[in-house]
């Protein structure tokens, strides 16, 4: 077998676990057993489906120059998923820290997909891709706030439990958006077109922003004795939904 088919099969498997177990987590008892291993399990795929895109994608994009647009969506969304699914590890990992996070996989997952974004901005913008040039805001987003939040000591008690949130909301939109994008022909639909990509976001933007609105006046109601196993250091989460 190829290395070109076996990152096909790779990447179909992977994604398929990564659609399914991408919704569980957002249902189940945070901290809780199930929300933590199928939250692994989500993480796991979504990196190998990254690792796979890139090698299927990155071949098509030096190769191929007509299909250079559809190639770099997905090197794009590989980055963009697996490093926000990897910061939403990490900042669990970190959650006691005092000071800033210089670690190599911190910082660079961000500039990373930081860089990305703005190289798919300016590419999309160049070819008059809508896909590109539309959707490349989410990683520049996620690649300066990735940055802001590991350059400085923690701002606030939760902040791991916000970053959390918001770093895996992001990767779940590249994740339904890039299986939106290689469907959409199956029902005569061009995959390049801008709106294919506007559901995931605007429901993921405006699902987060309530939803971390929710946890911040709740936290805010608790005393902080009541607190106390949420603060950094300890090991386990507020037990919440």
């Amino acid at each position: 077998m190829s290395l070109y088919l076996l990152a096909r099969w790779l990447h179909i498997a992977s994604g398929v676990v990564a659609f399914v177990t991408l919704w569980l987590p957002l249902v189940a008892r945070k901290g809780g057993a199930l929300h933590r291993r199928v939250g692994w399990a989500y993480v796991g795929a979504m990196i190998a489906a990254a690792l796979s895109s890139l090698v299927i994608s990155g071949g098509r994009f030096l190769q191929a120059p007509r299909e250079q647009p559809m190639a770099l969506f997905f090197i794009y969304i590989a980055v963009l998923s697996a490093a926000s699914a990897t910061m939403g590890v990490r900042v669990l990992r970190t959650k006691t820290r005092t000071g800033a996070s210089m670690h190599p996989l911190d910082v660079g997952l961000s500039t990373l997909l930081l860089c990305m974004g703005l190289f798919t901005e300016a590419y999309g913008l160049r070819m008059g891709v809508p896909l590109l040039w539309g959707f490349a805001p989410v990683g520049i987003f996620s690649g300066t706030t990735g940055l802001w939040y590991w350059l400085r000591p923690p701002q606030e008690r939760m902040h791991w439990w916000f970053q959390h949130m918001g770093a895996m909301v992001a990767s779940g939109i590249g994740t339904l958006t890039a299986a939106l994008v290689v469907n959409a022909r199956h029902v005569g639909i061009n995959g390049l077109q801008l709106a294919l990509f506007l559901g995931p976001t605007v429901v993921g933007v405006v699902g987060l922003r309530l939803w971390t609105r929710y946890y911040r006046q709740r936290f805010a109601r608790k005393a902080p004795a009541v607190m106390g196993q949420d603060l950094p250091g300890t090991t386990q989460p507020a037990r919440a939904r």
